[in-house]
């Protein structure tokens, strides 16, 4: 039986994906985590397609952290999707990005996105982003069975 993933992280940049890798290490917060490198990757873990055929949907992420800015299939895309869907609807989707556009913040939380963060610039501050995120929707936040 495959792990549980309780977070899938979607971001097509690899040093932002270990830093935020680093930071939940770093953090309190150890979980088990789910990279999807595009959009299209994201939507074939949630979704039980492509390679990710056959997986158990009854296992899905605790929170979805992810990024707008994704090759393939953009971010708000991915977002719409999810929340389009019943069986991934109740899945919270943390939007963590470098785009500070006042129209991506208004069409994420449109599109139904539990949070928005944007990407601080210094490790430390995003690191520490990073960990009140895992914190907050791994630890804090209850969601129903």
């Amino acid at each position: 039986m495959a792990e549980m993933v309780e977070i899938l992280l979607v971001e097509d940049n690899p040093g932002h994906a270990e830093l935020t890798l680093r930071a939940l290490r770093k953090s309190s917060v150890t979980s088990r985590v789910q990279i999807a490198r595009d959009g299209e990757e994201a939507l074939d873990f949630l979704f039980g397609t492509g390679s990710f055929s056959g997986r158990d949907l009854a296992q899905q992420p605790k929170v979805v952290i992810l990024d707008l800015k994704l090759p393939k299939v953009n971010g708000l895309e991915v977002l719409a999707r999810i929340k389009s869907d019943e069986r991934t609807r109740g899945i919270p989707v943390v939007v963590l990005t470098s785009s500070q556009q006042e129209g991506d913040k208004v069409e994420s939380y449109r599109l139904g996105a539990n949070s928005y963060v944007s990407k601080p610039v210094s490790f430390d501050r995003f690191s520490s982003a990073v960990s009140q995120l895992g914190a907050y929707w791994l630890a804090l936040n209850e969601r129903p069975q």
